[in-house]
């Protein structure tokens, strides 16, 4: 097979990966987080969990990632610069479509599930091409760096759900982790914000479904988190782009 048959099939899987993960919200549509019954310690307020609101970013980023795809195919069928990032994108959209109805069922596989998801987008964004910045590495930076804080949040409910830590202590070991996490990531990204701005969305969420609670520790750490990360990815935005 030719090299540019083979980027040709790649870009053709990314498309129906990134058609299949869109579709997914419409066989589980109005997600709004694990159910509390779900857990054997039910999560009625799960402290580390975003408010609703914060869930509504999907869209953003079905229709980021989409557009991605559907450009990559008609103009950037056979360019080099994107050959390396579509099979990690094409596995972590595979892997995506699957996880609203995983979730449905059961937050433990949903949560092997969302790291499933995360490593490889990860590979993707830091493969993406430095030219066509608005239609690779900003639709998928802002698609990973919601799965980083998600990621974490899933980790820190099931902690709780099954009574291996209280939810605050959960809450704050999830925050610390996930602000690390982001940090690092945004760092060594160079020109795209987009990552710590979805991970700063998160952040502001938890704190929005805490402040004024006896969380209130809680909310400080997911604000304290959304002001490291903000001010990295304002950082990201001051470095010269290709």
């Amino acid at each position: 097979m030719s090299d540019d048959a083979r980027m040709t099939l790649w870009a053709v899987a990314v498309v129906l990966a990134a058609l299949a993960f869109g579709a997914s919200s419409f066989v589980v549509p109005d997600f709004g987080g694990f159910a509390p019954d779900q857990f054997p310690v039910p999560q009625d307020d799960p402290a580390v969990q975003p408010a609703g609101y914060a869930f509504a970013i999907w869209g953003l980023i079905y229709l980021g990632l989409t557009a991605s795809a559907l450009f990559g195919l008609i103009a950037r069928r056979t360019a080099p610069d994107w050959a390396e990032m579509r099979p990690w994108l094409a596995l972590s959209l595979a892997v995506g479509a699957s996880w609203l109805p995983v979730a449905k069922l059961s937050p433990v596989a949903a949560t092997v599930l969302i790291w499933a998801m995360l490593i490889p987008a990860l590979k993707a964004l830091f493969a993406a091409p430095l030219l066509d910045r608005w239609w690779a590495r900003a639709p998928i930076g802002l698609y990973a760096g919601w799965l980083s804080a998600a990621s974490c949040v899933a980790v820190g409910l099931v902690l709780a759900g099954w009574g291996l830590m209280g939810e605050i202590q959960a809450a704050i070991l999830c925050l610390v982790v996930a602000t690390v996490l982001a940090s690092v990531i945004q760092v060594a990204l160079e020109g795209v914000p987009e990552y710590g701005i979805a991970v700063v969305w998160a952040f502001l969420a938890v704190a929005v479904n805490t402040i004024g609670s006896a969380q209130l520790l809680v909310a400080i750490l997911a604000l304290a988190g959304a002001g490291i990360v903000g001010l990295l990815a304002i950082r990201a935005m001051t470095i010269p782009r290709a």
